[in-house]
């Protein structure tokens, strides 16, 4: 650990995004710009944030981070998980939370996060789409197969399903 550097360990949730710092100061914001600003304020040359990957809730507050010139870490949550396993806590809140994710990156070398251009970005959301896509096209050609085991599916049902697949396959 660089004691020159003073690790700020971030749990966000949707409204709101918990910290602790090196120190053990703990500070609660609202995840929007607000917040974000507010947040910034409490930051130096020196200082490193460190938070998990949450799937959509971080995103924000990392690439306002970065672009504000903040170094940024954001890790894997499995590995946050195991190392607050072997700290053997049982307690489960976004303070406590935030504290060791603090403590993780104290003691783990930390990679800069690099974040995704705008294209990228998109690419990756787009991907997803495609994938809720395919999931809904192979439910409902699953179902229309269902009905048609039935022996005597419901003509209703059957119009309904076909409809919405021919949707899918426009698209």
């Amino acid at each position: 650990m660089n004691k020159d550097i003073k690790y700020f360990g971030l749990d966000i949730s949707h409204l709101v995004f918990d910290v602790t710092d090196s120190e053990g100061k703990y500070y609660q914001f609202k995840n929007n710009l607000l917040g974000f600003k507010k947040f910034l304020k409490l930051l130096d040359t020196n200082s490193h944030c460190v938070m998990e990957a949450t799937g959509y809730y971080h995103y924000q507050l990392a690439y306002y981070l970065q672009e504000e010139g903040v170094k940024v870490s954001v890790e894997n949550p499995l590995a946050v998980k195991r190392f607050i396993q072997m700290k053997l806590s049982k307690i489960k809140t976004d303070k406590s939370d935030s504290k060791l994710i603090c403590e993780y990156a104290k003691h783990v070398e930390l990679k800069l996060w690099k974040g995704n251009s705008k294209h990228q970005l998109e690419c990756l959301q787009m991907t997803r789409l495609l994938s809720v896509y395919t999931k809904q096209s192979t439910m409902l050609k699953n179902k229309l197969h269902g009905e048609a085991v039935l022996g005597n599916p419901s003509k209703v049902v059957v119009s309904s399903l076909k409809r919405n697949l021919n949707r899918f396959r426009k698209r």
